[in-house]
This record gives structure tokens, C-alpha cells and sequence, in this order.
């Protein structure tokens, strides 16, 4: 139990340049007490740190946004931020900025309701994947579009919402991670029919999915963003049940759940850094940003918060992206209506 909760508070410490307390806490391990002091420290805010992880870029973008602002996706290998975003028939449903902050296009093809993006990378070339909630001909469905915002694929029966896998149907489908490899993860269900997790090839061919409606082991309500890391996992924002699951990517096999740091919102948004060092996820809720220590391979444990970012009341954070180049996050906000961009410090 001690060798438990002593691996727990050096997961606290990671990254914090503790050094000195690292060699007095094993002193203290060593000299017969660890037990009881282990305890209390456990449950000391060690994470709370005097300089922060994050800082905000004030002059990202130099152009403000002119919708609701849903879903933010980075593409790092050209140095853009594509913005999905919603409003009246004069508002583009994406818009593209420079990691800069220069506004640089915008498209508005055969989307409704855009609710999740994503950017792929690949010898190919690049495509963006969004995720389309409305209830139009065009809804229920998944696109995949050129950098220009030329439309190359449809993923779903559109304007049919349903839970079907021959032909595909989706039903209001929240967001959409694509490996390099071509396998597709998407989470179906943004308070509609379906609350499912979905693996697919890349030709839409289903490898396996888990799709119950519940609070159970591999069951959701509201599986609302979804990402991978590097070593396997497949990790969902089940946000109506305040809580992180974690699957493994090839066979689907329930590995865990987080739900100990989720006490007064559920996660909308998970991303990994770069390092995978950290989990960021959002909380539209109570408006903030967690910083979450990554678990490490082989193991779930306990979820442990190593910073936060509090933004200001009702700007409702809803998804968020990381760039993989410079590591600096960004959110998007329906409530304020931008995307924020956060820098590193560590």
C-alpha cells in the first residue's frame, strides 16, 4: 500500500523539478515513517505550481472568428488551424488561421452543423475529417474534405440518422480520430440515438465497436471526443457519466476508466502533448482546462490533475487540439465564440 501511494506522489512530482523533496521523501520512505507521511502528503496539492504550464497567446488570432466556435483541429506539418464553426447562412462553417494567427481562407461546403474536426497527415497529402450534427439531407454524417475544402468522402447515410453498420448510419456523431494508418475511431452520439464507439478500416469496413447506452464497464452517455496515443489506447470522453475510459486500439478490450478527477464536470475534450507526458482535457461546464499526468504504459492508476486553466465565466470550452510541433493547445469556445491558444512553459 505504501510502494503504491510512494509511486503515486512521484507521479505528482514528474516535471516539476522536485528534486529536493524527491530525496527527502525517499528519506523519509527509508526511515521506517512512510506510511503515515506518505498519507498526508498524498493528499497535499504538490501539483499546484508556482509557475503554470500553460500561458495564453493574447495576439492569437490577429482576426476574430464570426460564428460559434466548435471544434478546433491542428495541422502541424503546414503550420494551420482549421475552426469549424456555426452560424447564420453568411457565416463560413470553416475557417483557416496560421499557427501565426493570420487569417489565410474559409470554405462552406455541405456542412450543416460542424461539431468535431480532425487533420491527417500522410505521405498523401492532407485531408480534414469533420463531423456534421444537423438534421438536414446532409447531417448524421462524417466528411472528408481537401485542404480547399473540396469534398472527397461521406461516411454515414446522410440526412438518415440511425445505428446501423451496413450500410453505416450515425446519429448526431460527436468527433473523429484517423491514425496515419488509415483506421478511423469515432464517437456517435452527441445526445442522440446512439452512444457508441466505432473502430473502422479504411475503407469503412466496422472492426469493432461498443455501443450500450449506461453507466457500466464500456458503456456511455454522451461519448463526446476521442484520441489515441502512442502506445495502443484509445481514450473517450464519456462526458454524461463524468469520466475517461480507456480501450485498447486493436481488440477494443475495456482497459479502465478515470473518474477521480471529475468531481464537479465530465470531460468534453482529451488530447495528448506531443511528449505524451499530459492529457489535456476540457470541462465546457465550469469553464476550465486540466492538465492531467499521462498514465504510463501498462498501467491506468489514479487520475492525477498537474495544472489547471480557469478561463473566465461562460466562455464554455468545448473541444480543444494540441500541435504536435509546438505542443501549444487550443480551445475552442462556443460560449465566447473563439478559439484561445495556449502556449508551453515546461
Amino acid at each position: 500500500m505504501a510502494a503504491r501511494r510512494y509511486s503515486r506522489l512521484c507521479r505528482l512530482l514528474a516535471g516539476l523539478g522536485g528534486a529536493v523533496l524527491l530525496v527527502l521523501l525517499i528519506s523519509l520512505y527509508k526511515a521506517g515513517s512512510e506510511v503515515q507521511m506518505l498519507s498526508e502528503l498524498t493528499f497535499f496539492p504538490l501539483w499546484r505550481r508556482e509557475k503554470p504550464l500553460y500561458k495564453l497567446d493574447v495576439n492569437w488570432p490577429l482576426i476574430p472568428f464570426a460564428g460559434q466556435t466548435f471544434c478546433v483541429a491542428v495541422d502541424d506539418v503546414n503550420g494551420l488551424v482549421y475552426v469549424g464553426q456555426r452560424g447564420d447562412e453568411n457565416v463560413p462553417k470553416v475557417v483557416v488561421y496560421t499557427e501565426d494567427g493570420y487569417f489565410l481562407q474559409a470554405w462552406n461546403t455541405s456542412i450543416e452543423m460542424p461539431h468535431g474536426i480532425f487533420v491527417l497527415n500522410t505521405l498523401n497529402g492532407t485531408s480534414v475529417w469533420i463531423t456534421d450534427v444537423g438534421t438536414g439531407k446532409y447531417g448524421h454524417t462524417i466528411k472528408q474534405y481537401s485542404p480547399s475544402g473540396k469534398l472527397l468522402q461521406v461516411i454515414g447515410t446522410a440526412g438518415r440518422s440511425g445505428s446501423g453498420t451496413n450500410p453505416l448510419q450515425f446519429d448526431q456523431p460527436a468527433e473523429i480520430f484517423v491514425e496515419e494508418s488509415g483506421d478511423i475511431y469515432i464517437v456517435d452520439g452527441d445526445g442522440g440515438l446512439n452512444n457508441r464507439l466505432v473502430k473502422l478500416t479504411p475503407d469503412f469496413k466496422t472492426l469493432w465497436l461498443h455501443g450500450e447506452n449506461g453507466s457500466g464497464t464500456a458503456q456511455f452517455k454522451i461519448p463526446h471526443s476521442v484520441t489515441v496515443d502512442a502506445f495502443g489506447r484509445v481514450w473517450v470522453a464519456d462526458r454524461a457519466n463524468w469520466r475517461i475510459q480507456a480501450f485498447q486500439k486493436t481488440t477494443g478490450e475495456w482497459l479502465g476508466c478515470w473518474n477521480s478527477c471529475f468531481t464537479q464536470d465530465g470531460p468534453s475534450s482529451v488530447r495528448l502533448t506531443p511528449d505524451q507526458r499530459y492529457m489535456i482535457v476540457a470541462h465546457i461546464n465550469i469553464d476550465r482546462v486540466s492538465i492531467l499526468a499521462a498514465p504510463p504504459v501498462g498501467s491506468i492508476e489514479d487520475c492525477v490533475v498537474m495544472d489547471t486553466i480557469q478561463l473566465a465565466n461562460e466562455v464554455k470550452p468545448h473541444l480543444v487540439d494540441v500541435s504536435k510541433k509546438t505542443g501549444a493547445i487550443y480551445v475552442a469556445e462556443i460560449g465566447a465564440q473563439q478559439v484561445q491558444k495556449y502556449v508551453p512553459l515546461y
